[in-house]
């Protein structure tokens, strides 16, 4: 049974303005992701993988199709799903005016864990990103990668089964994101999680076990990154991704009210 399945998922948005117009976000898609994976999603800016991750997520609705994660209805269970994933977001979604203990424990207890529990996990999380020693500092005062940690840590605290990655390193320097990536593999190979990730790191998919790459609203191509490459006749996943998806830039015309909208993060439905 798939961790992840996805039969014709869409979503399109009304742009606003002189040249207002309907936007397909996400234009059918269908795939589906194996307990325990490294699921990489690729496209250009603008392609569908934040709003497809946050219909995943049940942070957004879809307008047509259907989608499971860890067995439960994106739409009609709502709540288990949201029992069952944890997200990082490209942008820091802390209370910076907390400490680090503070976040983490507020996102524990919405998420219904005991006092107990919410102790023995915090401790565990806090030394396994190597911030126990600033529990009690106010995140404020954290740089880029100590609050990116930070929120690893948080999005495992409630010990999900799928765990969303989208553009979990963005901005970090090398050695903090060999890092992050050490902690990621650590956990995935201790609770055999499922990892569905989005980056523009090309580098770090080499190591996913398969890759969908998706333009346009659309999915273009899906398989392992040897076979990707294969097939394009190149050595690198960079490559595989320009053949795949052109060399020209991209604009992203989700933007604005919608933007924030389709990336609101929220706790556990009520």
């Amino acid at each position: 049974m798939s961790t992840i399945q996805v039969e014709n998922l869409s979503r399109t948005f009304k742009i606003k303005g002189k040249n207002a117009k309907i936007l397909k976000a996400v234009d059918g898609i269908s795939f589906s992701v194996n307990p325990g994976e490294l699921f990489g999603f690729l496209g250009p800016n603008g392609a569908g993988k934040s709003v497809t991750i946050s219909m995943l997520t049940t942070l957004l609705n879809p307008t047509g199709g259907s989608a499971k994660v860890a067995g439960h209805d994106i739409i009609k269970e709502r709540d288990e799903v949201r029992k069952k994933v944890g997200i990082i977001f490209q942008d820091t979604t802390l209370d910076i005016k907390l400490t680090a203990y503070e976040n983490l424990n507020f996102h524990g207890t919405l998420y219904g864990m005991s006092k107990e529990q919410r102790k023995e996990q915090i401790t565990h999380l806090l030394k396994m990103v190597e911030l126990d020693d600033r529990a009690h500092s106010v995140v404020e005062q954290f740089s880029g990668g100590m609050k990116r940690r930070l929120e690893i840590a948080r999005g495992l605290m409630h010990f999900p089964e799928v765990l969303f990655l989208d553009e979990p390193t963005l901005g970090l320097d090398p050695q903090t994101r060999e890092h992050i990536w050490q902690y990621i593999n650590k956990v995935r190979r201790e609770h055999k999680m499922t990892i569905f990730l989005t980056t523009h790191y090309l580098d770090e998919v080499e190591n996913c076990d398969r890759i969908a790459i998706i333009d346009s609203g659309k999915i273009i191509d899906l398989d392992t990154p040897a076979k990707l490459k294969d097939k394009y006749n190149v050595p690198t996943m960079n490559q595989v991704f320009l053949e795949a998806t052109g060399h020209g830039i991209r604009d992203d015309e989700l933007s604005g009210e919608n933007r924030q909208r389709s990336q609101r993060p929220t706790g556990p439905a009520h």
